[in-house]
This record gives C-alpha cells, sequence and structure tokens, in this order.
C-alpha cells in the first residue's frame, strides 16, 4: 500500500506545478503517476481520463481525486484532490483582497489592462486547441456552429445549449452490441457519495437559518454552475460573466475579465475564477469579512461535487466508459464547448479592444456592436504581441501575462508624465 507520506508529497507537487490549464495537468500526472512513480496502468489512467471527461467539473482535478482513490480508497481521494486545489486557492484568496482593495489605483489598473489584452489571446488559444481535439466531421462542426448561434445571436441560455447538445448526440448514437460493456459486480457504495451531498448542502443551509441572503444567493448560483460545467471553466465563462454582471450585478465587465486573467496565473483548476468572484463580489457588498464568507462558500460548493462524482461513479468507471451513447453524448457537448468558446472570445474581445459597446435587438436576434471610434490601440497592439509570443514562439502563459502588465503600466507612466 502507498505510504501516506509519498502521497503527501507526490499529490502536493503536483499541485503546486499545475500551471497551463487542463492539457498540461494532465500530461503533467501522466508523467508522474504512470511514468515516474507507476502508480498506475496507463489503460487504467487513460480510461479514468475518459470517464472524468463526462462529469461536470474540471477533469484535471477530478483525474488527481480518481488517482488517489485507486491508490488509498476515500482518503486518499481526498487528499489528492484537495492538494491539487488547495494552492491555487490560497493564491486566489490573496490576489482577490488585493484586487479588491488596490485595484483602483492608476498602475493596478493600467496592468490588469495589459492582462486583460493577453487573456484574448489565451481565449483563442483555448478555442484552437479544443477545435482540434474535438470536431471530426461536419455533424460536429453543425453542432459547434449551432452552439456559437445560438449563444452569440440569440441569447440561448448556457445550460440549455450543452443539454440539447449531449441530448442530440445520445438519442443519434450508433450503437454496436458487441462493444458494449456489460454492467460490473460491484458493491453499491451510497454512504460515502450521500455524506458529501449533505456536505454539499451544508452551508446553503446555515446562510438560509442565519439570513444571510447574500451567501445564500451566491451559493446557490454557484451550486447549479457546478452542475453544468461542462467543458471546463472557458465554457461556462461568458454564461456565468452574464448571470453575475448583468442579472446579478454583482460585479463589472472589467472585473470579470481580470478575474480570468487572474485565476490564469495561478496552479490549479481554472473554475477556481469563480472563488475569485466569489471574493470580490463579497468584498464589494460588505468589506473583507463578507468577502472571506463568500470566497469559501464558492470554494465548497464548487469543488464538493466534484468529490461526489468521482466517489460515486468510481467503481463503475469500466462499465460507464464502454457506453457508446454516452461517449457520443460527450463527443456532441465537446464539439459544442468549441461554439460557447468561439462566443467568448468574441465577447472578450469587443469588449477588450474596444471602450464601448452597445448591443443590438432585432426580434429574437440580439446582436453587440462595438463603437469603432472607441477602439483601444494600446490593447490591439498587446494582444497582437502576445498572439505572437504565445501561438507562434509558443512562450508560457506567465510571462507573457506580466510582460504585458509591465508594458501597460510604462506605457500609462509615460502617458501620463506627457
Amino acid at each position: 500500500m502507498t505510504p501516506w507520506s509519498d502521497m503527501f508529497r507526490t499529490f502536493g507537487k503536483i499541485g503546486l506545478l499545475s500551471f497551463g490549464g487542463p492539457a498540461a495537468q494532465i500530461a503533467l500526472m501522466h508523467r508522474v503517476l504512470v511514468d515516474d512513480r507507476k502508480w498506475l496502468a496507463e489503460a487504467d489512467y487513460l480510461r479514468a481520463l475518459s470517464f472524468c471527461m463526462l462529469l461536470p467539473g474540471p477533469e484535471a482535478m477530478q483525474l488527481a481525486t480518481y488517482s488517489g482513490w485507486r491508490l488509498r480508497g476515500v482518503p486518499g481521494g481526498l487528499l489528492a484532490g484537495g492538494l491539487f486545489v488547495l494552492p491555487g486557492a490560497l493564491v486566489i484568496f490573496a490576489l482577490a483582497f488585493f484586487y479588491a482593495i488596490y485595484g483602483d489605483l492608476p498602475a493596478t489598473a493600467a496592468a490588469f489592462a495589459g492582462v486583460k489584452a493577453v487573456v484574448v489571446v489565451i481565449v483563442i488559444e483555448a478555442l484552437l486547441r479544443v477545435a482540434k481535439r474535438a470536431l471530426w466531421g461536419r455533424r460536429d462542426w453543425v453542432i459547434a456552429g449551432l452552439a456559437f448561434a445560438g449563444l452569440f445571436l440569440f441569447s440561448v441560455p448556457f445550460p440549455v445549449v450543452i443539454l440539447l447538445a449531449g441530448l442530440y448526440g445520445y438519442l443519434t448514437a450508433k450503437t454496436d452490441a458487441a462493444k458494449i460493456v456489460a454492467p460490473v459486480a460491484v458493491e453499491p457504495a451510497f454512504g460515502v457519495p450521500l455524506t458529501l451531498a449533505a456536505l454539499w448542502a451544508v452551508p446553503l443551509i446555515w446562510a438560509k437559518a442565519t439570513g444571510a441572503t447574500f451567501l445564500l444567493e451566491i451559493g446557490l448560483f454557484f451550486s447549479k454552475l457546478a452542475i453544468v460545467t461542462f467543458g471546463g471553466a472557458y465554457a461556462v465563462l461568458s454564461y456565468m460573466t452574464n448571470e453575475v454582471v448583468q442579472t446579478k450585478g454583482w460585479l463589472t465587465t472589467p472585473q470579470m475579465m481580470d478575474a480570468l486573467g487572474l485565476a490564469e496565473t495561478t496552479p490549479g483548476p481554472l473554475i477556481l475564477v469563480t472563488q475569485f468572484v466569489g471574493i470580490v463580489a463579497g468584498y464589494e457588498q460588505s468589506g473583507p469579512g463578507l468577502g472571506l464568507l463568500a470566497g469559501l462558500m464558492v470554494l465548497w460548493v464548487t469543488f464538493i461535487p466534484c468529490f461526489l462524482w468521482i466517489f460515486a461513479g468510481a467503481p463503475y468507471i469500466q462499465w460507464l466508459t464502454g457506453q457508446p451513447r454516452l461517449s457520443a453524448a460527450l463527443a456532441a457537448i465537446t464539439a459544442a464547448v468549441v461554439g460557447v468558446i468561439g462566443n467568448l472570445s468574441v465577447w472578450f474581445g469587443l469588449h477588450v479592444m474596444f471602450g464601448k459597446v452597445t448591443e443590438m435587438s432585432y426580434g429574437p436576434l440580439h446582436l453587440p456592436v462595438p463603437d469603432l471610434a472607441s477602439l483601444n490601440l494600446i490593447a490591439l497592439v498587446l494582444a497582437i504581441g502576445a498572439g505572437w509570443l504565445i501561438l507562434r514562439r509558443h512562450w508560457g502563459l506567465v510571462p507573457v501575462l506580466g510582460l504585458a502588465a509591465a508594458v501597460s503600466v510604462l506605457i500609462s507612466m509615460v502617458s501620463g508624465a506627457a
């Protein structure tokens, strides 16, 4: 049996080095857990990855949780998943409070202007990466196109887009009885999933009982988000922004873009951007105390479900990953995510490059229209430079973010002095 000390060191190292998004995180875990430590066989690792991609939530964090579960059961899964999230969560707490306190300073605002220009490129890179993996034929392109049009032109809610794509893939799947894996004979274990489901509800019940209206509202919203986060943080970001900015008024559009930029600089899953949103929203409502509680609430309701899905489904991975209809539903959802991220990239690009963007409505059609006179040339130049460094020169995200922030601050100082 794997010693606890070895697990702590190994998964702690993975958590501290898990920069660069899910692709880099999954590759890092493969190298450490399969190649170096040989704790998992290649086939088991790939089967677990396929299962995690079927689930809502960050697949890399869930893969770490599954790996810990395979080694030392539920305690091992809690340790591995917790260590994957904890370093980034601590950094986000520090960055979010710094942002809430000092975000209005001219130098800080200039730095974030540079960060937002890089975020446009980061989202485009994610779009290209997911499209390369997901779009294999005409049907996939059509699904992606319809998802983009539904979101960008007709404001169809993100959960509806994902549900329709998954349902279409499931119903139109070509099944081969010879390839369907038979149900596995395992003893049902409901205790841990039911306990986690109860724990998921505990802070919501407390907020309701104590009359903490804001914490209850933010907890319920991010609980719902945890159920529909297929495709990762990029896929749900435009939906989250629409709800947080336009519907609930917790943050502004620039603050949401700053949140993604800061989340890109931290280890751990990118969905930690939700924690940043909770902290800043709470701080804006009633100062640092509520900011801390809101951050903890969001962190809890975002990641407790991740453990729940893994511990409930892990014994059935071989059977679940052998179901053609589930695989087809996942493929259709992944294709739709390309359109979702395409919508996000256009939305980000418009709001970063133009100071004024208005929405024109023609019946059910809603079209964002930028004011060409409000074009931000500095943001455009920074985005082009960042695109060259990331897409052509293959620089890491953190150095490019730092360089863009520094250049933006320098330009602000020079223009201010002039």
